[in-house]
């Protein structure tokens, strides 16, 4: 039997949350990947520490499993915004998709974002309508939903006439029929099997193997990871690299190790054919979007143009008082070499030199892409600062214009108002506002990037933690003129010392601290934030004089409010122009740029 028609390539596309990764787990545990008493982790897929804690995909994951005679290799992709490009190139390694919607959320902005590119490539949707066992589950009005949005998108009758499949991924169930579940996954694997395509080509044409997606590794180097788009490679093989961006350039290179997918493991291999999905090693400088080639026929294929970075931060060495007590890696050299490293494996990120020696601009696709970055950074042992996240703005026809961003929000009833007259100040424009279910609304705006920076805590507490915010870049338009961010100031430490409650105490009253009692602070650090518009200086070191009159002890009767712990995009959504937020292995710090008070109004008056 012809190995080619026994491969079938898919990506598990979806909204974040709707369960795309629970899904694989179901599909290796039902494959037989692992042995039936071996104890797994939940969310197997997700491996880096960042994405266990938060329960989001990050970076695309390869996998393959059997089911019978068939290789199935299953790309586990990324559902956030900020991830995106990495879902682009890996449609291009696939032949049909397994479109994942929640049956009570229904379609949301990214399941839009990611069923576009894949009818764009035209590759044949299975719809999965998961957690079907959802006490709330409305089946029924997802499936209009859904093909509502297949119409909206302009597929082709043959793109409408897809597959529906109703699953449990976390009982790991499924069904044709939305009334009863059957006992396993067979349908999804059966619809899979039959629906999505063999891949075509030739084994005997000359190799062409595009790159999807780099991984790295220390003692190999860079990992190659793409699909044999026809011919075949082998092990010792000569061949040439050529890029559709760079015509003209092609470099000779040795194929030394081939690396087939089975289960959660690469297995070597001698050779791979046409439609394998395949990861290969040692061959110097090898990039995204490279055609590995024969050497007679060097045609390079064209490749998904990588989205453009939206906003950037400036990450500096950190010079505060306390640097150095917390990190491993301080230096600027160290700082630059891990960012320049990030770009071997991150192609949705720019960094660049600037004209200080200790300072670096990176530029990525949202916050979230880029705060991901410095929790990585920070975990590794570096310390270092970041300046306030920044839209980078474009030139288009002699027109200054803005990055603008389309946020799908849906909120009780109540908090409708709040969240209007909120994104109204920060220049966002209501297109609609329709009720959605169980008592929410569902609003859609149009706004600026810049007016969603240091909204989503904000939109968290207007909604008392009941709101979902949702966000996807639009495109560029003309600057929508000056935002007012935020109304109040920061409370700022006055002296170097250790945080004690009788100084904060004191400060309590003047809004809202960050900070608990035994904490090291420094003059020109930001503990707290203003219940007014200005700034303000707070002693918070300050000790009670003890006299022969009172006794120390009734300190202990001063009752502190609880502080409020910022989490790292709390902290890059708090400050202003002028602060920065000191990163560490083991603090978070806000403070200003300028730490000496006398320097810092003269900065002002400038």
């Amino acid at each position: 039997m012809n190995k080619i028609k026994d491969i079938r390539n898919i990506a598990i596309i979806a909204h974040v949350d709707h369960g795309k990764t629970t899904l694989v787990d179901a599909l290796l545990r039902q494959s037989g990947t692992f042995r039936s008493n071996q104890v797994v982790e939940e969310r197997v897929m997700d491996s880096n520490d960042i994405e266990k804690e938060r329960g989001i995909t990050i970076l695309a994951k390869n996998t393959a499993i059997y089911y019978g005679d068939t290789k199935i290799n299953i790309i586990d992709t990324p559902g956030h915004a900020d991830f995106g490009g990495e879902v682009e190139r890996v449609l291009k390694m696939v032949s049909g998709v397994v479109l994942v919607v929640d049956s009570f959320e229904g379609p949301m902005p990214q399941t839009k974002f990611v069923l576009k590119k894949a009818l764009e490539l035209d590759l044949p949707v299975i719809v999965c309508i998961n957690k079907i066992d959802r006490p709330e589950a409305r089946p029924d009005g997802v499936i209009d939903e859904v093909l509502d949005l297949f119409i909206e998108l302009g597929a082709n009758e043959e793109q409408l006439d897809c597959p529906f499949i109703f699953a449990s991924a976390r009982e790991g169930t499924s069904s044709l029929d939305m009334e009863k579940q059957e006992e396993d996954m067979k349908p999804l694997f059966e619809t899979i099997v039959d629906f999505v395509p063999a891949p075509a080509g030739s084994e005997e044409d000359p190799l062409q193997l595009l790159i999807s997606t780099i991984d790295y590794n220390e003692f190999v180097g860079r990992i190659g990871i793409g699909k044999v788009e026809r011919g075949t490679i082998k092990l010792n093989q000569e061949a040439v690299i050529v890029n559709k961006e760079k015509e003209g350039e092609s470099k000779k290179v040795r194929i030394t190790k081939i690396y087939e997918f089975e289960g959660l493991n690469r297995v070597e291999v001698k050779e791979a054919t046409v439609g394998d999905i395949i990861a290969v090693s040692g061959v110097e400088g090898i990039h995204i979007g490279d055609t590995i080639c024969d050497v007679s026929n060097p045609e390079a294929l064209p490749f998904v143009k990588i989205s453009e970075p939206t906003l950037s931060m400036t990450f500096s060495v950190n010079d505060s008082p306390l640097a150095g007590q917390e990190g491993k890696f301080v230096t600027s050299r160290q700082v630059r070499d891990r960012l320049y490293k990030e770009l071997q494996t991150d192609v949705g990120l720019r960094v660049e030199d600037t004209e200080k020696t200790d300072a670096f601009k990176v530029s990525g696709r949202g916050e979230l892409h880029l705060s991901v970055l410095i929790e990585n950074m920070r975990r590794e042992g570096y310390e270092f600062q970041v300046s306030k996240p920044e839209v980078l703005y474009k030139d288009i026809d002699g027109k200054k214009c803005e990055p603008i961003e389309k946020a799908i929000i849906d909120v009780p009833e109540e908090y409708v108002g709040a969240v209007i007259e909120k994104l109204g100040q920060r220049k966002g424009e209501l297109e609609t506002m329709t009720p959605s279910n169980g008592g929410y609304t569902r609003l859609e705006f149009k706004m600026p990037a810049r007016g969603l920076i240091g909204y989503r805590s904000e939109f968290m507490t207007d909604t008392r933690g009941n709101g979902i915010i949702n966000t996807i870049f639009e495109g560029y338009e003309p600057y929508k003129g000056e935002i007012v961010m935020r109304p109040q100031g920061s409370l700022i430490s006055f002296e170097t010392g250790e945080a004690v409650a009788y100084g904060l105490y004191g400060a309590q009253d003047r809004g809202t601290l960050f900070i608990t009692p035994g904490t090291k602070v420094y003059a020109g650090m930001i503990v707290g934030q203003n219940a007014k518009s200005e700034d303000m200086e707070v002693n918070v070191c300050k000790k009670k004089q003890l006299t022969n009159v009172r006794a120390s002890g009734s300190d202990d009767a001063l009752k502190l409010t609880t502080p409020k712990v910022l989490s790292l995009e709390e902290a890059l959504e708090f400050i202003t122009d002028d602060e920065l937020v000191e990163v560490t292995p083991l603090s978070l710090r806000i403070r200003k740029s300028i730490l000496d008070k006398s320097l810092r109004a003269k900065a002002r008056k400038k």
